[in-house]
């Protein structure tokens, strides 16, 4: 899914109405950090983790963006249990972190996360399976989080791709105000 630098996924836009005003919302190789500045403008707290450092000097100094280089896939998570109230993760797809991602949000924290599917080596890159989700696959590998909302299929634009996405809630008995999205 390629983007212009500034045009957050319609995805994240979408289902960010649901995260805690104000709240403190980490993006998940955030790259050029095009959600950072989305969700800053929407007032939250916002995190960045990427290991590009090139790709983080978008966002470096910027106030109200916090940076953090890291090696997610080699190196230790470097984020607490329940220090955020949203995470977003767009394009990336590691399985062996779906539990640091789960367990980083607080109660009632929103996880917003959309990223290719097996059926996108037909219209480009990623084209190995080990970076495509298999069919439903996010939907069992988020648990105990509630989802929201889950799409899985074809999309036409930005340009045509598989993915795979979903909303989900941490910990909240409650149905989620889809109204409010």
């Amino acid at each position: 899914m390629t983007h212009a630098i500034d045009s957050p996924s319609p995805w994240v836009r979408r289902w960010a109405a649901l995260i805690r005003p104000g709240g403190r919302v980490l993006d998940v190789a955030c790259g050029r950090g095009r959600h950072l500045r989305f969700l800053k403008s929407r007032g939250f707290s916002v995190v960045g983790v990427d290991r590009d450092e090139a790709a983080l000097a978008a966002s470096k100094g910027v106030a109200g963006i916090e940076i953090r280089v890291a090696d997610i896939e080699a190196g230790p998570w470097p984020f607490a249990p329940d220090e955020f109230d949203g995470v977003v993760v767009t394009n990336y797809l590691h399985r062996p972190l779906f539990g640091n991602l789960v367990g980083a949000l607080r109660p009632g924290g929103v996880l917003i996360y959309e990223t290719f599917a097996l059926g996108n080596e037909r219209y480009g890159r990623p084209t190995n399976p080990d970076f495509l989700l298999k069919p439903g696959e996010l939907l069992h590998s988020l648990e105990p989080l509630t989802i929201a909302a889950f799409e899985e299929g074809l999309i036409s634009a930005p340009k045509a791709a598989v993915v795979q996405r979903v909303c989900a809630v941490r910990g909240d008995s409650n149905p989620a105000p889809l109204d409010a999205v």
